[in-house]
């Protein structure tokens, strides 16, 4: 159903005149009226930190408070002080008003919101659109949000049918990736294919149809082929959560209930539904979950009088989106897309929204606020304030990296975070040893680590039609293009250096890292790290190193109650009903609806961390921090009370992720980039953590065993419990020795890692054996003081002059001087041998033919 709409608003579309719609994010001007670039700041900045800190917002000036007509929808009595969604003065707005008033209304609003400009009543100008308009591909009725994905096509599909067909097969729409992980957790239900989503959806038939350059189809096709449980043709909509006549059947299929689960829980944040109204999560549907700002507090600051004081509304009537596209709140000028419209939905699973702006879920509500009372919550969760990613101290908004293709997506599916996502930290930084233009392309983004080959990428000179609509940098000497071919519109070269022309209005200057080390640039520690220990960079994502901090939420348990009469909304069929149903596809939220199934689902964790996260292997082979992802330890609750599992891990498929006959244990580390970059963590925190090796926190022995029950009363020394009526204070897990732990060191998995990519997985044996380097220091303190007569001689001599090394900058310094000295002398002493042996051979020869001369 979905395709044949999106089909005859194309044929609609091309049989009418362009007219200006809504943006799609990351294009804000309509076709044919490119706007100069915003005069922007220019700052500095090397690999990681700027020459100059960051500079003061540009203070923008509002538009003129009158630019309306005064009639029809802005009349005084109705929308006069409504903001313009564009600047009166931009081209996409003259073109509002320029097509609106063939369609007999002079400001333009019919072309988003439809609905009948002529009349003189409320509940008449909220109905029919004009015949000619609609005769046009414009909206066929009023539209209170027209940038529902159920009525898009007829808005911004004006303009943007690529993008409004890309929502479709978007994995922001799909979610597909979500619930396969989902399901994971549940007893592997899908295995490692992705074939549920959201809703059907199927890949178009022409591969030519994928958005893009040639090169990057050709790169995606043979993605493809690598990795077809990903990268699939066509998702079915998500099977049904168990309904009353079916609860019985738990009993056999306890799995199950993994239904209701996502439907109440992990599926509200996508594209179909305008999503929970709760502090934080407030957001627009489709095209406006990104391009119509909202607060956290969803309430309307703007001038229109019409709209009520109640939560649920756009902060002002303006779309927000790229550099030409400002905004304005009291005055204030803004542009691109806050951060904090993305953390309305990225800030559950791996968290990347919130652990970009710094915050870290808390267990409390502290500190105390103004009168005694605990912190306000924001997504229902309570924060600490953490260390900020360097990208977001430096002013830049998602979208400074995030391509159109990452987020819209390409008109085709994939299953997981990992599959569309097309940018590499070497698009920008390169290597100690190359240029990003001098990469290959695929480079970082591999199947495997070298796989990556062929000449060097270079740099783009033209862009794709559909990013011609949005900011377009100056070219220089070429756009940057992404680990798979495509350009990247605000992000040009400038000879040895990089340009990012952030959305915000800065220019930010960088310096890749082949310029800094051909210039001696690099630290110590980078040159350690990058240079000389070189298999990091072949075999290990920046982020693995550069990450300083990642959220860490171990164990995720899951009660899901079906008992006395609990019900529980669910957000896809909510969805299902504003599209199949036509007195809801208008509909601008989901208050009212009657999509409610049995059960109630509640969580709660075993713990929470977030320094130096463990490393695993990720989908594309390369070396990555890993942290919990669905950890789900299961309790099931039965229409009449009884129990049906509790506290319980389900398996995976027999053989799958290094198990036998049972399966491995569902729970699973999940590889990611955590969005927390900063100054790399340091060499003993992997070289010598039995975390980061994935042996678990302490060795998996800071907590004492998971699969056994723990009673804390009155015992004996020998630990015999004595009071009749002790209760078990700790439940045991079933099979779970530790959830940091996903390898024993003979080489045992314990839990699945990264569930996607067949690939991915624990540290190999080999890489273990490679990274370890704990307690090395015996390596040397197994000697000192006395162990030889000349170590001994050495240390007391040094104890006597005061010249012991205690500092760390002493050890280093001593370790320094006795390599330097042991190459030396080894050197020397080969190089003395080998003189020797060769005066020797030219003495044995002389004497030789001295002899055979004589005789």
């Amino acid at each position: 159903m979905l395709q044949s709409r999106a089909a005859v608003t194309e044929m609609r579309t091309r049989s009418s005149l362009v007219v200006a719609c809504l943006g799609v994010a990351g294009i804000a001007l309509a076709a044919g009226c490119p706007q100069p670039p915003a005069k922007s700041q220019q700052v500095r900045v090397g690999d990681a930190t700027p020459a100059t800190g960051p500079q003061p917002p540009q203070k923008l000036v509002a538009p003129p408070p009158h630019v309306w007509s005064g009639a029809g929808c802005t009349a005084a009595a109705c929308h006069a002080g409504i903001e313009p969604i564009r600047g009166p003065e931009t081209g996409m707005m003259r073109e509002i008003f320029a097509r609106g008033q063939a369609h007999g209304d002079p400001d333009g609003c019919i072309m988003c919101h439809g609905g009948d400009p002529q009349a003189t009543a409320v509940d008449q100008a909220h109905r029919h659109s004009p015949d000619s308009l609609r005769a046009a591909g414009g909206p066929e009725a009023f539209y209170p949000d027209p940038a529902s994905p159920w009525v898009n096509a007829f808005t911004c599909g004006q303009c943007h049918l690529e993008l409004v067909q890309a929502q479709w097969n978007s994995l922001m729409m799909t979610e597909a990736g979500k619930i396969q992980g989902t399901t994971w957790a549940f007893g592997a239900l899908e295995g490692y294919e992705h074939r549920w989503a959201n809703y059907d959806a199927k890949n178009p038939d022409d591969p030519n149809m994928r958005l893009g350059t040639d090169a990057y189809r050709v790169y995606m096709a043979d993605k493809t082929v690598a990795h077809p449980n990903v990268f699939v043709d066509q998702m079915h909509a998500l099977p049904e959560a168990p309904a009353p006549e079916t609860i019985e059947d738990l009993t056999i299929t306890p799995e199950d209930a993994v239904f209701t689960y996502l439907r109440a829980e992990c599926q509200r944040c996508h594209l179909g539904v305008k999503g929970r109204q709760r502090r934080g999560d407030y957001r627009g549907m489709g095209c406006g979950a990104c391009h119509m700002p909202y607060s956290n507090e969803g309430l309307y600051e703007g001038g229109d009088a019409t709209i009520p004081d109640q939560p649920g509304h756009a902060l002002v009537h303006s779309l927000q989106a790229t550099r030409e596209a400002k905004v304005y709140v009291h005055e204030q000028g803004y542009t691109g897309i806050p951060v904090e419209t993305c953390t309305t939905c990225h800030n559950r699973g791996k968290r990347i929204g919130v652990s970009y702006q710094g915050l870290m879920e808390s267990a409390w509500a502290s500190p105390y606020t103004e009168g005694g009372g605990g912190q306000i919550g924001l997504h229902t969760k309570h924060y600490i304030s953490m260390e900020q990613d360097v990208h977001y101290q430096r002013g830049m908004l998602c979208q400074d990296c995030h391509t159109s293709i990452d987020v819209h997506g390409d008109r085709f599916l994939a299953g997981a975070n990992l599959g569309p996502v097309e940018i590499e930290c070497s698009d920008c930084h390169g290597t100690p040893a190359a240029y990003p233009w001098e990469l290959p392309l695929g480079w970082g983004d591999e199947n495997g680590p070298g796989q990556a080959q062929g000449s060097s990428r270079g740099v783009g000179q033209t862009l794709p039609d559909y990013l011609q609509r949005g900011t377009v940098a100056p070219v220089r000497d070429g756009y940057i293009l992404t680990a798979r071919g495509n350009p990247m519109p605000e992000v040009v070269r400038d000879g040895d250096r990089i340009v990012v022309h952030t959305v915000g209005g800065k220019d930010l200057y960088l310096e890749p890292l082949r310029k800094k080390a051909d210039e001696g640039r690099l630290s110590a520690e980078a040159t350690a790290a990058m240079v000389h220990a070189g298999k990091h960079i072949e075999t290990m994502e920046c982020y693995a190193c550069h990450a300083s901090w990642a959220p860490q939420c171990y164990g995720c348990h899951v009660k899901v109650d079906y008992s006395a009469g609990n019900r529980v909304f669910d957000w896809v069929a909510a969805g299902q009903l504003h599209a199949q149903d036509p007195d809801h596809r208008r509909d601008r939220g989901e208050d009212g609806y009657d999509t409610l199934i049995p059960g109630k689902v509640t969580e709660m964790r075993s713990y929470l961390r977030w320094e130096d996260p463990a490393l695993g292997v990720n989908g594309e082979g390369r070396v990555s921090p890993i942290v919990p992802g669905c950890q789900v330890s299961a309790t099931i609750i039965g229409e009449d009370g009884t129990e049906i599992v509790r506290n319980n891990i389900f398996h995976t498929t027999p053989g799958s992720e290094g198990s036998g006959p049972e399966g491995q244990l569902g729970s699973d580390m999940s590889p990611l980039q955590p969005h927390t970059i900063g100054k790399s963590r340091s060499c003993e925190s992997c070289h010598g953590s039995d975390k980061a090796m994935g042996y678990g926190i302490g060795g998996g022995r800071m907590t004492a065993p998971w699969d056994r029950g723990k009673v804390v009363d009155l015992t004996t020394a020998d630990g015999r419990v004595l009071p009749a009526a002790a209760q078990v204070q700790v439940e045991p897990i079933a099979g779970l020795q530790d959830w940091s732990a996903v390898v024993t060191r003979d080489g045992q998995q314990l839990q699945t890692v990264g569930h996607h990519f067949q690939g991915s997985g624990p540290l190999t044996a080999a890489q273990r054996r490679a990274m370890d380097r704990k307690n090395i220091c015996v390596a040397c303190h197994s000697e000192i003081p006395e162990a030889s007569l000349a170590v001994s001689a050495m240390h007391h001599m040094a104890e006597m002059t005061g010249r012991l090394p205690s500092t760390k900058a002493e050890h280093a310094d001593l370790v320094n001087k006795i390599l330097l000295t042991s190459a030396w002398v080894q050197a020397g002493g080969g190089a003395l041998l080998g003189t020797l042996l060769t005066l020797g051979g030219v003495v044995w020869w002389r004497r030789r033919h001295a002899r055979a001369r004589s005789g």
